[in-house]
């Protein structure tokens, strides 16, 4: 199928940058938080979030409850941990009639961002890597943003421009760290502001629907994620239908988009052979306890001439999340199959995923403590019909480990969490980790650059991967800079000694990361 509707609108974004053609890769908007905290009250009811320009994860900070607001949405923030989406647009994007500058104050119509952000990473023996060493990379992010509104109503458009980059590393570059001058989203937007009339709170239900090259994360971005924490970006191009809007009682949104692939010396290309879709179904009637979000997933991917597996993979799935009535316990659930053909072989994979906390409201600090589990199934007979590993799609593998080690796939994690605000502006949060493959005899994708090295078809290496310990603080120095602080120790279980020791004739006990990384954001 050929994009011309979505082509066409390309063409009338890009002459507002053409400086920028020479750009590459891709960047974040979220649908799912698209009338955000950060800028009102209503995005959530009952509660304010002080956004923290310079979170990795993309997670706003903690709540603080202000008793007798009559609530006007229907919106209510997950605690979960790092399980918040981008918003819509990105955080460091503002309208300038609302930056305070005085010759601004007019232009209610355009949104405007720059954002340049800088980590200096310490990975003593990290496993992901071919060769036991310590590398220090230093990783560079810049990140422009224009988008008009309003004014040419229901036409709108975005342009987001992102440059990524690393300097001081021992291994090859990737595109995980480089991207350089691109392009990551230029769409154009049909936006009907009344079309579905208003709910129960007197809130619009729009209907928005977009065209061209777009980035955005949803639900708890495991499936679906820009991924922030990561130096390039995920994105897409294609088409999104979104009918109603966050703060409404009920929200739909689907797309049928192709995924970006990433060129680390050419312009960034769609894979015309693979299609991305999907839709969500968000209900928030009961948010004050909980907020249901079923949804489906799926993936079909061609041959491209032989190169590849044909895969054709479906994925329905529900998450609830909410708050018990009475108590401060809080509580995210969801469930994933995933079924279909994976080159030649029947498709049959889960994943489960529980988290509970409670959150100590009188404590001045307002500390947060909640124990988490995740099991996502790996392939369990390498020589059956059936392939039992779970399709992860383009979700956000950070929240899983620290470390950035782990993905959603072949995994069983239970986790323990403790967050605490001891300052307005400084969020500090640890934990402690364990972690198992689902299946001994599938890979863990992350070890040793893969290449057959991640997996012991045997089973004899064992299914314990290891344990972790983390601790992460972040503080806004300024309304422009805000700053992060991060350790992690990593202990290395048998499963991985195993196969370093094969491969490498060597192994190591476990690893050390620890990173400082700075955001600056120019307004706001």
């Amino acid at each position: 199928m050929r994009h011309r509707t979505w082509i066409w609108l390309y063409l009338i974004t890009l002459p507002s940058l053409t400086n920028m053609v020479h750009a590459k890769e891709a960047l974040s908007e979220n649908w799912n938080s698209q009338t955000t905290a950060i800028d009102s009250k209503s995005a959530i009811s009952k509660e304010i979030i002080i956004q923290t320009a310079a979170n990795g994860q993309a997670e706003p900070t903690k709540s603080t409850f202000i008793a007798g607001d009559t609530p006007s949405s229907f919106y209510q923030r997950a605690r979960s941990y790092s399980t918040h989406p981008e918003s819509d647009p990105p955080r460091y994007v503002r309208t300038l009639s609302k930056t305070g500058i005085d010759t601004f104050k007019n232009l209610y119509w355009l949104d405007v961002g720059l954002d340049y952000r800088v980590r200096y990473e310490h990975r003593h023996n990290d496993i992901r890597r071919s060769r036991i060493t310590t590398d220090d990379p230093v990783l560079l992010r810049t990140r422009a943003y224009l988008g008009i509104k309003e004014i040419l109503d229901p036409l709108r458009f975005v342009v987001e421009f992102e440059d990524a980059r690393r300097y001081n590393g021992k291994f090859p570059k990737d595109n995980r760290d480089w991207n350089e001058f691109e392009l990551i989203q230029t769409y154009g937007e049909l936006y009907f502001k009344d079309a579905l009339g208003r709910d129960d709170l007197g809130n619009h239900r729009p209907i928005r629907i977009r065209g061209g090259r777009m980035a955005w994360e949803t639900l708890d971005r495991r499936l679906l994620g820009s991924n922030q924490w990561r130096n390039t970006t995920n994105n897409f191009e294609g088409f999104r239908v979104t009918l109603g809007q966050e703060s409404n009682d009920w929200e739909f949104d689907a797309w049928g988009v192709q995924p970006v692939i990433r060129l680390i010396d050419k312009f960034d290309r769609r894979d015309k052979g693979q299609w991305f879709y999907g839709a969500i179904g968000h209900f928030r009637q009961w948010s004050e306890i909980i907020t249901i979000q079923p949804y489906y997933m799926g993936l079909i991917q061609d041959d491209d001439g032989g190169t590849r597996i044909k895969r054709e993979i479906h994925s329905p799935a529900i998450r609830a999340y909410g708050v018990v009535p009475n108590t401060e316990v809080d509580f995210d659930l969801g469930a994933i199959y995933q079924f279909g053909r994976d080159g030649g072989q029947k498709k049959s994979a889960h994943s489960y995923l529980l988290e509970f906390g409670y959150t100590f409201q009188q404590a001045a600090w307002k500390p947060r403590v909640s124990a988490f589990y995740g099991y996502v199934s790996g392939d369990r007979d390498p020589n059956d019909n059936t392939n039992n590993r779970f399709e992860r799609f383009f979700g956000f593998g950070r929240p899983w480990s620290a470390d950035d080690y782990v993905i959603m796939e072949n995994i069983q994690a239970p986790k323990i969490k403790v967050e605490f605000q001891p300052h307005p502006d400084l969020q500090i949060d640890g934990g402690y980790n364990g972690f198992w493959l689902a299946s001994k005899t599938d890979r863990f994708n992350n070890l040793l650059n893969g290449n057959g090295n991640n997996h012991d078809r045997s089973g004899n290496s064992g299914s314990f991967i290891g344990h972790s310990a983390d601790i992460r603080a972040r503080y806004r120095l300024t309304p422009h800079i805000s700053t992060t602080l991060g350790y992690s120790h990593w202990f290395n279980g048998g499963f991985i000694k195993n196969r370093q020791l094969a491969k490498l004739g060597e192994t190591s006990a476990g690893t050390d990361f620890f990173y400082v990384e700075v955001a600056i954001s120019a307004f706001k």
